[in-house]
């Protein structure tokens, strides 16, 4: 199974990749540029301060991972047990173990639905609280709207020379800034952080241009800057502009907390041990590295949850280690004493259908698309935890108490940031967007 494809046949290459380009090649320089940097007033009344974004591309089940249901017939059961969580009659799947004992650290909402059962809209819709006003289907890797990320990265800024919104290894299809512009895109942390000698790409100054020659090569841009603009001498001169964005990439290079954000190979043993030594894990452990260094936001885009086929043989293999990761992470915030300004979320773009299916051509039985019912884990920014959300129905074929919608998602991600979601901005055109049509956060959790 291709853990990084879903049924449309999307590849990492396809998805639009926004990591900075050479230093020297004015790569790095034309992205810093064309980010820079904001601040929010928000941000220290805020519960909040940074979000980690565990998207689970694909669509997650809902059946073998959180809202199981062991009374219901075979075909819609499936083959998993259920553990009970640390909420009394609340159970999860027999291979969430960690998770479920640690339910009093975080919420679960059971009852949210809507009606973009394709990978591309109920993509942009859960990342961006916006309905895509017109089809987004296979290849479509195009936003209507900001994404989370990008709003939180214009409203709250990054410090330490870090951008404010990061992505790994890529971004997902909705992840991008829309009519915020460039600047607010992620910055991309492709490759795998558990391999050996990771470095993240065009951050780190080529071993060959270290110690004096980099200092050369600096003190030339400077003489360079110091020639007179005789033409047009004024801020909106765009060689001072990229003078500016120039100077803020040689500062990201030789920022101390921003390498040490970017370096993994800092972390002990123990601790990467226990985030579990793969590609997820790493990456997992590398956003609470950048949170600590106080970047706004973080996704870890984790592929491969598109089980039409092969759900239980694959997620008997994947979902020990998501387990272990996921509560791993929520815990060292914890212990770091960073959970109650750290949102961690973990979801998809819809849920799995009640019924297994066995169609001809298929491998195994799977699941496929279904809107109606899905379930979102929600941790840290002071969340209550222990609380279950909503609910669907016998079979979880639907939503039916406490329905809920991807616009109260999106609500009570901003306003947990401290962030107003009926904040209006404006495109450069002038029109005026909300960042959310319905503004209304859920109430159990702010």
């Amino acid at each position: 199974m291709n853990l990084h494809t879903n049924c449309e046949g999307v590849t990492r290459r396809d998805s639009i990749r926004l990591g900075l380009g050479s230093l020297l090649g004015g790569g790095l320089v034309q992205a810093l540029r064309v980010r820079g940097v904001a601040a929010s007033e928000n941000a220290s009344r805020a519960p909040a301060k940074s979000c980690i974004l565990i998207w689970m591309d694909g669509g997650p089940t809902h059946f073998e991972t959180f809202d199981p249901k062991p009374h219901a017939p075979a075909e819609v059961r499936g083959e998993f047990d259920v553990t009970a969580t640390k909420v009394p009659g609340v159970h999860f799947s027999e291979y969430l173990p960690r998770l479920a004992a640690s339910l009093d650290k975080f919420a679960l909402v059971r009852s949210i639905r809507h009606n973009q059962a394709n990978h591309g809209a109920g993509n942009h819709y859960m990342t961006t609280g916006a309905p895509p006003r017109i089809p987004v289907g296979c290849g479509a890797f195009v936003s209507f709207h900001p994404s989370m990320g990008s709003v939180a990265a214009h409203e709250l800024g990054g410090k330490n020379a870090l951008p404010g919104y990061f992505s790994m290894p890529q971004m997902s299809r909705s992840g991008g800034p829309n009519f915020l512009g460039a600047k607010f895109a992620p910055f991309v942390v492709g490759g795998d952080p558990n391999g050996a000698g990771f470095r993240v790409r065009d951050v780190v100054a080529p071993l060959d241009l270290l110690g004096a020659r980099m200092d050369r090569r600096s003190g030339l841009r400077t003489l360079v800057d110091q020639m007179q603009r005789l033409n047009d001498p004024t801020a909106g001169d765009p060689v001072v502009a990229l003078d500016e964005f120039y100077r803020q990439g040689y500062d990201l290079i030789n920022s101390k907390e921003a390498q040490a954000a970017l370096d993994i190979s800092l972390e002990n043993d123990k601790t990467r041990d226990a985030y579990g030594r793969n590609a997820f894990g790493q990456r997992c452990l590398m956003a609470r590295r950048l949170v600590e260094a106080d970047v706004p936001f973080v996704t870890v885009y984790d592929g491969g949850w598109d089980n039409h086929s092969e759900i239980f043989t694959g997620l008997r293999k994947r979902l020990p280690q998501w387990d272990a990761t996921v509560a791993t992470l929520i815990a060292d915030l914890e212990d770091r004493g960073l959970l109650d300004s750290t949102l961690v979320l973990a979801l998809g773009e819809f849920g799995r259908t009640p019924k297994i299916s066995t169609l001809a051509g298929r491998s195994s039985p799977g699941r496929d698309h279904w809107a109606n019912a899905m379930s979102v884990l929600m941790a840290g920014g002071r969340i209550p935890g222990g609380t279950v959300v909503g609910a669907t129905d016998r079979t979880g074929h639907s939503a039916v108490e406490n329905v809920l919608s991807p616009e109260n998602f999106v609500s009570t991600v901003y306003t947990k940031l401290g962030i107003d979601p009926a904040k209006i901005l404006y495109t450069p055109q002038g029109r005026p967007a909300r960042l959310v049509s319905e503004p209304k956060p859920i109430r159990e959790l702010v």
